[in-house]
């Protein structure tokens, strides 16, 4: 058949036909399927090239960045996606996120808000207050299920983190422990404090603890303390909380006196002096004075004693009943927690074994 007839009752050129004569001539149908195959292989690897060439263009551009976070790393997919115009699954790919990591969006609700405003009166009114104290009184006291990843990634949000001061490491010789009483009323420890109102008159404070579970039983604010004024207010103590055995206190002036000693031994009540310079002995009343001077005596202005001696009471009762909570639910969830730590080691050790045998 000429060729002329032959394109004409294929609806095709001429030309093509000699184009496609010289290109395919001589070849069976094996090897056209063949050299089909090898162009997509072609094409697929041209393409490879293509994104890989790409993905070490960004990795360079991002080389001197931070990208250790996913929520920094979703950033730069975005931002790779919108300037660069390459498809979303190669940039999770390269940035390595996952496409729902990609493309989450965050539902914003109104607890958020309250989070944040409690969070931000907590601190302004309890200012030695970190997130711990913070969040165990939401749970505890206000009983608020929040979680704690959530609320402390608003407390962050808020740059309410405090500044955690580095502990001075000073060698000295290991203290003998202090003994812990069974049951209350074994044990009291008693000690004063100074201040100054705004006028500049000088106050006490009389700090009395019970050493079983740290209550505190009175904060007493006077301008002088003399052995009789000591008296008067321990007796009010023991009117409503019981006897102690043992009261522990310093050798101050007002705790060696007659009076006192007088007072004590007709009640049948021992009076436990620490050695002279030795404060650790008598640590469970330092500590207390500490917080009482963190969270109150140092944080506020007093004009009249009387003010200062609300506030003192307002504050004890606020120690005893919130703060003590929050502290020993923070106890039990550090064990807790230390548990779940030692459970995951075992597992692992086990899992371990097993892979070995």
């Amino acid at each position: 058949m000429p060729v002329s007839e032959l394109c004409r009752e294929h609806g095709m050129s001429s030309a093509s036909f000699y184009k496609w004569r010289a290109k395919f001539g001589g070849m069976d149908a094996s090897l056209i399927s063949e050299m089909k195959d090898m162009a997509e292989q072609n094409r697929r690897l041209k393409k490879m090239y293509a994104e890989m060439s790409m993905q070490n263009d960004l990795l360079k551009e991002a080389l001197g960045k931070k990208a250790l976070r996913p929520s920094r790393r979703r950033e730069m997919a975005m931002k790779a996606v919108a300037h660069h115009g390459i498809s979303i699954a190669l940039a999770c790919r390269t940035f390595q996120i996952s496409e729902t990591c990609y493309r989450y969006s965050p539902v914003l609700c109104d607890e958020n808000e309250e989070i944040a405003d409690w969070l931000e009166r907590l601190t302004a009114n309890k200012r030695a207050w970190g997130f711990g104290l913070c969040f165990l009184y939401l749970c505890n006291v206000q009983g608020y299920g929040w979680n704690h990843k959530r609320v402390y990634r608003i407390y962050c949000e808020l740059e309410l983190n405090l500044r955690i001061k580095p502990k001075k490491r000073l060698k000295r010789d290991k203290p003998e422990p202090l003994a812990v009483p069974d049951r209350p009323n074994e044990t009291w420890s008693m000690d004063f404090m100074a201040d100054q109102l705004a006028d500049g008159r000088s106050i006490r404070t009389l700090n009395v603890l019970d050493d079983f579970n740290r209550e505190g039983l009175a904060i007493e604010v006077d301008f002088s303390w003399p052995a009789e004024r000591v008296v008067r207010s321990l007796t009010q103590i023991i009117e409503w909380r019981g006897k102690p055995r043992t009261i522990r206190v310093d050798n101050g002036p007002e705790y060696v006196s007659g009076t006192l000693m007088a007072w004590a031994e007709k009640r049948n009540i021992r009076l436990e002096y620490i050695q002279p310079g030795k404060p650790q002995q008598n640590a469970y009343i330092e500590r207390y004075n500490r917080t009482v001077r963190g969270e109150w005596l140092g944080q506020y202005i007093f004009e009249t004693i009387e003010e200062a001696q609300d506030q003192a009471t307002e504050w004890l009762w606020t120690y005893n009943n919130e703060r003590r909570l929050c502290c020993t639910n923070r106890l039990m969830w550090d064990s807790c927690c230390e548990s779940s730590v030692v459970a995951g080691m075992h597992e692992q050790l086990d899992t371990d074994d097993l892979q070995d045998q």
